[in-house]
């Protein structure tokens, strides 16, 4: 089987043109040509080159007026089309629905993107006026989200190391970077089902998560509620903790896991 780095013959430049299109997120949603160029590693006639073809098939835009680069429209078509045929997202959905209506906050479904990070594909805002809204899309650190550590509980020892052994850097001053208290952390979750996010990923902010997992009893997903710290106040952890763990339950036999 061919690597990444052991492309088929003629995929370079569809490898490319993806590496071009990989490095527009919410903090650089516009590049200028010779800043991807730069990006990714290609001169500017080669990038030039594939930007045009992408354009041309509505992949991304230009804007004349700053001469710079934004995804296109055909992007949002697609990946609207990847979140239709999600069989995780459809079967999750009802279950996230009902956990922001008892809850009354924020729900959210989330995979691994790669290696350490993780991509919300489904959420359900809660009823309060200030609450947590996270955008369908956007990737956060594995080791400072809810979701993120309740998925490293249950990967393979070697996935972990990989994921701990990178920078780790402090995204808040309550985020934990120390990798002995982070597998403590860990060992908890795995002892009660749940894990518990105070300030790691945004000041002010708490979040619960728990694993989802499939017929294979390999962890795939998880599943979060977050709130302000000024309602998500200790004494209602363990209910709000509860209340994700039997909810990835639910998910989890959907998927035809069998513990």
């Amino acid at each position: 089987m061919k690597t990444k780095t052991q492309p088929y013959p003629g995929t370079q430049s569809v490898l490319r043109a993806m590496s071009l299109l990989k490095v527009f997120d919410d903090e650089h949603r516009e590049w200028s040509l010779a800043a991807l160029a730069q990006e990714v590693g290609l001169n500017k006639t080669t990038a030039y080159r594939l930007l045009t073809a992408l354009e041309s098939e509505g992949m991304v835009a230009r804007r004349p007026s700053a001469e710079t680069y934004i995804l296109g429209p055909e992007i949002v078509v697609l990946g609207g089309r990847a979140l239709r045929s999600n069989d995780l997202r459809s079967l999750a959905k009802p279950e996230l629905e009902q956990m922001a209506a008892v809850s009354g906050e924020t729900a959210t479904l989330e995979i691994m993107s790669d290696e350490d990070h993780v991509l919300i594909i489904d959420e359900v805002v809660g009823n309060h006026l200030v609450g947590s809204l996270q955008s369908l899309g956007t990737r956060w650190p594995m080791y400072a989200t809810s979701t993120g550590i309740a998925m490293l509980a249950y990967l393979p020892e070697e996935r972990v190391d990989a994921v701990l052994k990178r920078p780790l850097p402090a995204l808040t001053p309550k985020t934990i970077t120390d990798t002995a208290v982070l597998r403590q952390e860990l060992a908890c979750i795995r002892e009660r089902g749940y894990s518990f996010v105070e300030e790691w990923l945004e000041e002010g902010l708490i979040v619960v998560g728990a694993p989802l997992f499939n017929h294979d009893e390999r962890v795939i997903a998880a599943i979060s509620l977050g709130a302000p710290a000024i309602r998500f106040t200790p004494d209602r952890v363990p209910e709000i903790g509860e209340l994700v763990k039997e909810t990835a339950k639910r998910i989890s036999a959907k998927l035809g896991y069998k513990p």
